[in-house]
């Protein structure tokens, strides 16, 4: 039989940069959901003049380091790297590019849980 200590020493502690990431990617689902079909979304950073970043994934490096990536509102290829604990990030809605006819796009689906980087070249993970 398995004792309630032994099952809490089983589960896994998040970092604080996990927990973070995981939060984040709730927001992000949530913010999407309530999006129509000619918004797409973008993130703010709160006391930082780097402006709006159309978002294409986040990531974390435990125990503490969240990562942002995407493209600036000019776009160049853009990465946050920020410590959880100076994390402020605002969820903006945006028109989609009117040059196309692509749907907008949604990364909330895309969002997994343990993302490490990579892919992104931003040359970590």
């Amino acid at each position: 039989m398995t004792t309630t200590a032994t099952k809490r020493k089983a589960r896994r502690i998040k970092s604080p940069a996990e927990r973070a990431h995981d939060q984040l990617v709730l927001y992000i689902r949530d913010f999407e959901s309530r999006l129509d079909a000619e918004q797409e979304i973008t993130m703010g950073f709160a006391g930082d003049a780097t402006g709006v970043l159309r978002i294409e994934g986040i990531g974390f490096f435990p125990p503490d380091i969240v990562t942002f990536y995407g493209m600036d509102e000019t776009g160049t290829r853009t990465q946050l790297i920020q410590h959880v604990s100076q994390l402020s990030v605002t969820l903006r809605a945006i028109s989609k590019d009117d040059e196309t006819d692509d749907p907008p796009r949604r990364i909330g689906f895309q969002l997994t849980t343990g993302w490490t980087g990579g892919g992104s070249g931003d040359a970590s993970a």
